[in-house]
Parts: structure tokens; sequence; C-alpha cells
């Protein structure tokens, strides 16, 4: 029987989710924001935008099927950390757009896979306990908090361009950490029935058709809300906060992730997660006054945190031992990676013609679509009970 991660093990993946969402809430708020202040037009910062999803279509399945195949998960979690932290050194040197969309692609080649491998890592630690999951990931969300706020109040002091020298500070401290990350463990040879699948069931394919449209409506919040807040008036600082307090819910969902799950199956949280997105969206198409925003904000709960966890229990327990690195790769992949693309090309192309208040009302849309697919056809089935 499996067992839980021991603290040590606890502790070593926890620091890692703490470094690279610290990373996170450096780039996610602030790079585009970054691109702004340099002068590059709306179709440019979404082209950088897609263009960093776009490497995770390509580049993670590719490591996952690498690191299945060859059973060399560490070594290949090293390296990407190694390789991505010497590569965004080179984004000082340049504002030239064109140089910037070359080192983003580069760059994202060995970025990509990272998360994917570490959602593996931590799925193999927990065994049988894969509920408590949240509490692992908890840390990551804690971090981002802690970095969005220092940060904005940062930026509001000196000047955006400080994120360059601070994403790489915190990639070579992620690079230097990832050697402690637990030894791959051996794949069990009888795997239960829930995972003797192959992951190409209809309804895993119409769950990723379904978490497609949930990225692609988180295009425009991803890729200009930080701008939007700015336009209409707010500073840094309260852009920053606006982040932390969407963190901040995330994180109150991620410690209780073992009892939320026992009242409710990963089937339904998914469903209300889908819904409670659309509304998140529809919010933000109106409001403009501090209450209301962080009030949507506080929705983040649901449209990323409840999704998250409950996407990756999915995906986990179609997936067999064999070819678990693989799966979460294709989900990020397909979500993160294709979903994004296509939500950052999307609103990037018709930002400075619609507004982020017609983009979020389309994006709402996007939403309740896919939930509507997921509870027609993804999710029935005594593997998603």
């Amino acid at each position: 029987m499996n067992k839980p991660p021991g603290p040590t093990a606890a502790a070593i993946i926890g620091s890692q989710y703490f470094l690279y969402f610290g990373v996170l809430g450096m780039v996610l708020p602030y790079f585009n924001l970054y691109c702004h202040n340099i002068g590059f037009t709306g179709f440019q910062i979404g082209a950088l935008s897609g263009v960093r999803s776009v490497v995770l279509v390509l580049f993670p399945p590719l490591w996952g099927w690498v690191a299945d195949r060859f059973q060399t998960r560490k070594s290949i979690y090293i390296f990407c950390h190694t390789a991505s932290t010497l590569l965004w050194s080179f984004y000082l040197f340049t504002t030239d757009f064109t140089l910037m969309l070359i080192i983003t692609i580069v760059y994202g080649a060995f970025y990509a896979p990272l998360i994917s491998f570490l959602e593996t890592f931590t799925m193999e630690s927990l065994g049988l306990a894969k509920t408590g999951y949240g509490r692992v990931r908890a840390w990551g969300s804690l971090s981002f908090i802690c970095i969005v706020v220092i940060l904005g109040w940062a930026i509001d002091l000196f000047s955006v361009h400080i994120i360059l020298w601070t994403v790489l500070a915190g990639s070579a401290l992620m690079a230097a950490f990832s050697v402690k990350i637990p030894s791959d463990a051996r794949i069990r040879k009888n795997p239960t029935s829930s995972e003797k699948g192959t992951g190409s069931d209809a309804r895993v394919i119409a769950f990723l058709g379904c978490a497609f449209l949930m990225l692609v409506s988180h295009g425009t919040y991803y890729g200009f809300f930080s701008i939007h807040l700015e336009e209409i008036g707010y500073g840094k600082t309260f852009i920053g906060l606006t982040w932390a307090v969407a963190s901040s819910a995330e994180i109150l969902v991620m410690i209780r992730s073992e009892s939320l799950f026992r009242r409710f199956s990963v089937d339904r949280v998914l469903f209300l997660s889908f819904l409670v997105a659309a509304a998140r969206w529809l919010l933000l198409s109106f409001v403009t006054s501090p209450a209301g925003i962080m009030i949507a904000q506080m929705l983040h709960a649901a449209t990323y945190g409840t999704f998250h966890m409950a996407s990756i229990l999915y995906i986990d327990r179609w997936f067999p031992d064999r070819s678990k690195t693989t799966g979460q790769a294709v989900n990020n992949a397909v979500t993160y990676g294709l979903g994004l693309t296509v939500g950052f090309v999307f609103s990037g192309m018709v930002y400075e013609t619609l507004g982020a208040a017609s983009l979020f009302l389309i994006s709402s849309g996007i939403a309740l679509s896919g939930g509507v697919l997921f509870k027609l056809y993804a999710g029935a089935g005594p593997k998603n009970a």
C-alpha cells in the first residue's frame, strides 16, 4: 500500500511549488505590463503570450514521453530548470520585439514541461492520499500572493523593469533546489483497475476539449487584466493586491481539498467550476469599483483552485503509472498550452477594438459552453463518480 509522503518529501515538493509559483507571480501579472511600458502594441503582447502557450502545446508531451519511456524524469526536470534560467537572462539585453519573440520560444521549450513534471512527482509521492494534493500545492499559491504584493509595491517604488532581474534570481533558486526533488519511484507492477486505461477514452478526450474552452476563457484575464486595471486608473499596488486576493481564495480551497472531495465528486467540482468561471467573467465585464473587482477575484477559488485540483485528479485517474507524466503533460498542453494560446491571441487581436468589457463578456460565454459540454459528454461513468 502506498503511504502519504513523509515530512522530507512533502517539504521538498512544497518548496518546489513555492519557488515555481513565486516566479510565476512575477511573470504572469507583470511581464505583459513590462512589454506595454516598453511600447509593444496589444497585438505584440498577445503574440508573446500566445507563443509562450504554443510551446506548452509542443514540448511538455515530448519531454513527458521521453521521461516515461526512459524513466529519466528527475534528470530531465533538473536540466530544464537550468537551461530555462540561462535563457531568461537574454531578455536583459534587448527590447526588440523579434528578438524577444525568439527568446520566448527557446526559453519556453525548457520551461514549459516543469509544472507537469512537478504535478507527477506530487501525485506519485501522495500515493493513495491524492485528495490531499491541495495542501501541498497551496505552498505555490502562498508564494504567488507574497510575490505579487511585494513586487507590485517595488514596481511602484522603482520601475517595472526590475522584473527581469527578479525572475532571473527566482529561476536560479529553482534550478539550484531542483536537485533535491525525490528520485523517480519504481513503476508498480500490478496497477489497480482505475489505472489500466490509456487516456484515450472518449470521456477523457471530451474532458480535454472542455478544459481547453475553460482556459480559452482565461485569455483576457491572464493577458490583459493588469493592463485593464491600469487603464481604468488603478496603480500597481492595487493590481498586485487583486492578484493576491485571488490567490488567497485559491489557498483556502486548496488546504480544504480533502474535505471538499469527500463531500463532492470530481465531476461535480469540475462542473461547478465552469459555472463560477462564467459568472466571474460576466462580473468583470461591467464592474469597475474596487469592491466589485475584489469580489470577482475571490471567485478564483473555483475558476482556478477547484478546477485545477479536480483536473489533476481526473487525469491521474485515467492514466496508468507507466504514462502518468505524459498524461499530465498532455493535460497541461491542451489547457495551459493550446487553450491559453487561443485565448491570448484572440484577446490580443481584438483588445484595442472591443476593449476589456466585451472580451470578458465573450469569455463568460466560452466558459459556460465548456461547462455544458462537460455535463453532456465528459462527466459520466464509474471512473468519474
